[in-house]
């Protein structure tokens, strides 16, 4: 369990076919908006464009198609059951 103001980092790499088009953004948003913890992503090849994983137009930005690792940087007492969750659906391939 992380203390509040501990950041905790995942990095998650996309494995379905279509990348992180709306429709997985629009998961990831809804997975992340269950917890307190504060979100960021960004490219693990570009770790200067960080968004707000919270936001389906960030989250689009990044233009992540499959193979690309994301990092994801959460922040809260939430934030290793957040992390959690984003990897089980990344694994589940968004349930494409």
């Amino acid at each position: 369990m992380a203390t509040e103001d501990q950041t905790l980092e995942r990095t998650l790499e996309v494995l379905n076919y279509q990348g992180v088009h709306a429709r997985p953004a629009a998961l990831i948003v809804k997975v992340a908006t269950q917890y307190k913890a504060e979100l960021t992503v960004c490219r693990k090849d570009d770790e200067d464009e960080e968004v707000n994983a919270k936001s389906i137009m960030g989250l689009m930005m990044l233009a992540a198609g499959q193979g690309t690792e994301l990092l994801f940087r959460a922040k809260g007492e939430d934030a290793a059951e957040l992390l959690d969750a984003l990897e089980a659906l990344f694994k589940a391939n968004f349930n494409e």
